[in-house]
């Protein structure tokens, strides 16, 4: 299958000859029929990780020793009959994530060396799925970001060009799905930070409806906003991490207590009928034309699949960016005040408490992290609350009513997932503004708290992936799934894999 028109992606097709390359169901299956052991598994990532990791810069800690080790278990609970789903799995988790043991950095030197006494719910329910667990993926600091540039210790790379970022701020954990460093990852999303990073490095990534998953033990970026989510290879392992995460948590006041549906059971293949909403505002002016045509090749893919294309409007869309960072910047400026260098993080050496603070926060905290908590602690402050925190929400209300208002009409929502693929290292990095754009068309889910998946649909005349973004309301995991995976399942895209340091 051919790229867009003229151009020819510089790839090679994913065989599935090797371990490290298998899917998550492809990889359960080996297991459960004994073709090879966890052991074997954990082995050939951890050797693909030693291979490439240098180059991709996806992981801040690999926890090697503990997966052998808890392969090995593995293992032997098969062998006594034990078939949990996800049993001698390697996964990958995003730093900002809580993990009992393993050193837990938000990808900030204010946390350097940190160890949790816990583990996070969402961690936690996968390895009660049997689950491994191998290191923990680099994040832009406190997950702020859009490039996995803001890293308190260095940038990701992306994998089908090493010059280019990953996306952000799951970008440690985007990279390393697609450079086969694992089966799959998870990341958190706040305005984007799971779809933008899949699209630009040619992957699955999810957002899971606003209490889905619980966040136990996600250190707090926008507690109103920030949702967990899956990076994987295909639409169908995205279905089988969702599964074994979602439910409610007496932990997590705002976890929706409401049935979880077999998610993989969505995954017919039959999209005849579904009303698929394309609006106009997610086609602007700035983005880039491949961007736009492969987008719209899709469209016309899914039509070709028996949906229905319904033209829809999403009036407020132009709002959605000031208004998520007002109300992001607001709550990070709450969130992050635990910092403080004497419960968390390395202490200071002050006489006086607010010199400790300014020691503390000034050496611990990246740039971006203080412009945000800045900006947060301004909307928030006396004579401004109302023009700026309260408007804001208000806005939001209108944003999540326009949803409702489309959701009315049409089953999904399909848009680009990002406005441009990867971008140069360091092109965005001064110019705050054009960082920010790079999540125009993500930002909105989030406000209104609703559910989203990204998937490869093509590339650009620079052979970087481009990500279809298909949209559904609150609890409508298994529409976009359904939808995704019938896209997928009749396109190749998702089983280009890049050829790491040959660009």
């Amino acid at each position: 299958m051919a790229a867009l028109p003229g151009i020819e992606a510089d790839v090679k097709e994913t065989t599935a000859t090797e371990l490290h390359q298998l899917t998550v169901h492809a990889a359960a299956a080996g297991l459960a029929a004994g073709d090879f052991s966890a052991v074997d598994l954990i082995r050939a990532v951890l050797a693909r990780i030693e291979q490439v990791d240098s180059q991709v810069c996806a992981f801040l800690t690999v926890a090697g020793e503990q997966a052998l080790e808890q392969a090995e278990a593995a293992d032997r609970y098969r062998a006594q009959g034990d078939n949990r789903p996800l049993l001698g799995i390697p996964l990958a988790i995003k730093d900002v994530l809580s993990t009992e043991g393993i050193v837990t950095t938000a990808g900030s030197k204010i946390l350097e060396g940190y160890r949790p006494p816990y583990t996070a719910t969402a961690v936690e329910r996968l390895k009660d799925a049997g689950a491994l667990i191998i290191g923990k993926t680099n994040t832009d600091e406190f997950a702020m970001g859009s490039s996995t540039e803001n890293s308190g210790f260095f940038t990701t790379h992306n994998p089908w060009n090493l010059d280019r970022v990953p996306g952000g701020s799951s970008g440690g954990s985007a990279a390393a799905v697609a450079a086969d460093e694992t089966l799959a990852a998870l990341g958190t999303d706040t305005g984007g930070s799971v779809r933008q990073p899949a699209s630009l490095c040619g992957v699955v990534g999810m957002k899971p409806s606003y209490g889905r998953v619980s966040r136990y033990g996600l250190i707090a970026y926008g507690s109103s906003l920030d949702q967990i989510g899956p990076l994987t290879k295909d639409v169908e392992d995205a279905a089988l991490i969702l599964q074994a995460m979602a439910g409610h948590d007496s932990h997590d006041s705002t976890s929706l207590d409401a049935p979880v549906p077999d998610y993989t059971a969505s995954l017919t293949g039959d999209i005849r009928g579904l009303r698929v909403g394309v609006p106009a505002e997610y086609f602007i002016d700035g983005m880039e034309p491949d961007v736009e045509a492969a987008v719209r090749a899709a469209i016309e893919h899914l039509a070709g699949l028996g949906a229905e294309i319904v033209p829809i409007r999403l009036p407020n869309t132009d709002k959605a960016l000031p208004v998520y960072y007002l109300i992001a910047t607001a709550e990070a400026s709450a969130n992050l005040s635990r910092f403080d260098g004497i419960r968390f993080g390395p202490g200071g050496k002050a006489d006086r408490l607010l010199d400790n603070y300014r020691q503390v926060r000034g050496r611990g905290f990246g740039r971006e992290v203080k412009q945000r908590i800045m900006l947060g602690t301004y909307a928030l402050s006396a004579g401004y609350y109302d023009a700026y925190y309260g408007k804001a929400q208000q806005v939001r209300t209108l944003i999540k009513r326009d949803f409702e208002a489309a959701f009315a009409d049409v089953d999904v929502i399909v848009s680009p997932t990002s406005p441009t693929t990867a971008f140069p290292i360091g092109e965005k990095a001064d110019d705050p503004l054009a960082m920010y754009l790079a999540d125009i068309f993500t930002v909105s889910l989030n406000l209104s708290g609703m559910c989203g998946i990204s998937v490869p649909c093509g590339f650009d005349r620079n052979h970087l992936p481009i990500g279809l973004q298909i949209l559904g309301p609150s609890l409508g995991e298994e529409t976009i799934l359904r939808a995704a995976h019938a896209y997928e399942q009749t396109t190749e895209w998702h089983t280009r894999r890049p050829v790491i340091g040959e660009q």
